[in-house]
Formats: C-alpha cells, sequence, structure tokens
C-alpha cells in the first residue's frame, strides 16, 4: 500500500484541495493480489488503489473508453516470426502503467481509506488517470502511442497494439497488451537501446526472455517455440 501510495504521489496523480461547489467526488477502495509465476510460486503480494469508476457520469467526468489489446493472431504471428529467423523474445511490464495517462476532465476522488485525517474535509482532485476511471485505459494507451512514436516506431493498421520499426537491416517489432510489452528484431542492440528509451519515459522492469505473456507459456528449443495455455485452462477450471 506504501509503494502504491509512492508511485501515485511521484507521479503526481492528483493534489489535496476543498471540493468546489456542485462537484460531487467519486469513492476508492482497496484491492489485494497474490501475483504467481507461471510455475504458481508467489511472485509478490501486490495492494491496489481503485477508483469507483462506476460512479463517474457519461460527458461529464469521462467521454471516450475504448482502448485496443493485442490480438491472438498477432501473438502467434510474431513467435512464429521469432522462431522462423532465431530472433530473441523480450519481456517487459510497465509499472503503474494506468497511473502515467493524462486527464482532461475535472475529477475528484475522496481520499484513500487509511489517508483521511479527523476534521479534514480535503478530496483529491486527479490529474492523472488512475485504475478504476473509465477513460484509463485508454489514456494509458494515448500515451505509450505517442511515446514510442516518438522512438520511429510505426503503428499497425490491421493491430493497433503492434508497432514496428525498420532502420536499415535492423528491423524491430513490439506487441503491448494493456501494461505488458514483448518485443523481438533482428538485432538485439536497437532493441536494448528501446528498452533504454522506455525507461525514461515509464518506470519499466525488465523481465528477460519471454517466459509467460497473456495465459501463454513460452518454451524454447533449437527445434523453435512451444507455446502451451495448461495453467490457463487450469485457472479457469479453478474458478
Amino acid at each position: 500500500m506504501q509503494s502504491e501510495l509512492a508511485a501515485s504521489e511521484s507521479n503526481q496523480t492528483w493534489s489535496l484541495t476543498s471540493l468546489p461547489p456542485g462537484k460531487q467526488p467519486i469513492g476508492c477502495k482497496w484491492v489485494y493480489k497474490i501475483k504467481h509465476h507461471s510455475d504458481d510460486t508467489i511472485e509478490r503480494y501486490k495492494a491496489r488503489l481503485v477508483a469507483k469508476g462506476y460512479t463517474q457520469t457519461e460527458g461529464l467526468d469521462y467521454h471516450d473508453t475504448f482502448s485496443p489489446t493485442a490480438k491472438m493472431v498477432s501473438v502467434r504471428c510474431v513467435l512464429a516470426l521469432a522462431a522462423a529467423h532465431n530472433w530473441s523474445l523480450h519481456q517487459l511490464d510497465v509499472h503503474n502503467a494506468f497511473l502515467h495517462g493524462d486527464l482532461h476532465e475535472e475529477i475528484y476522488m475522496s481520499p484513500p481509506p487509511g489517508l483521511r485525517r479527523q476534521g479534514e474535509h480535503l478530496v483529491c482532485h486527479l490529474h492523472k488517470s488512475l485504475y478504476g476511471l473509465k477513460q484509463t485505459s485508454r489514456q494509458w494507451f494515448s500515451k505509450f502511442t505517442e511515446a514510442i512514436q516518438a522512438a520511429g516506431f510505426t503503428q499497425s493498421k490491421a493491430d493497433y497494439s503492434l508497432f514496428t520499426c525498420k532502420n536499415g537491416k535492423s528491423f524491430t517489432v513490439l506487441l503491448i497488451y494493456v501494461d505488458d510489452i514483448l518485443i523481438t528484431g533482428n538485432n538485439l542492440a536497437v532493441i536494448d537501446a528501446l528498452k533504454r528509451f522506455l525507461s525514461t519515459r515509464f518506470k519499466i522492469k525488465d523481465l528477460g526472455d519471454l517466459k509467460y505473456f497473456l495465459g501463454i507459456e513460452v518454451s524454447r528449443s533449437r527445434k523453435g517455440i512451444s507455446i502451451c495455455q495448461r495453467k490457463y485452462a487450469l485457472d479457469i477450471i479453478k474458478d
């Protein structure tokens, strides 16, 4: 929880202020989750501050909400390319991705549980998007698209979550699904430069070689790339 609040503070997600007349603040709550590795061992304990976006009013608190996600056929296509050309596969995770999106609407939120001080009547004036808001996913994708295009990448018309960059003999492919990023290409130095660039724009966690992406376990051998959705299927059965 402290880590989540620190991320919001460093990102200047909100500022405390008095509630203007005629405005109604939306609520928020803490959501807790245990994240697991592909082998089901515990990766970390996670606390997420989530706005109660279901209380937002369309046309006042938000407008457009749609945000594209990578198509599964794109994932398979990228893996097939990497296997055919023996390209390395890299995975990145954007820490607190949704906190990066800029808000264009005037939204106020009640202080997070545990931060309210007795006698105070201040609210959080949101400057950046927050998990739970209707427009959050769209604003984050817009922010990322702007950054990756500044690095020389072109957005695919067939899948808006797919970006490619051709520079001389080097060819790099980037696929994003919300905050999970898959990168491959024929030039390792260019991929490393891309990672450094993204780290200057966002808080990036380099997960190394691709092992687990969108519920798909990925393993590699001299014969090629093998994908398996065993854990994903077992999770569905468990649910």
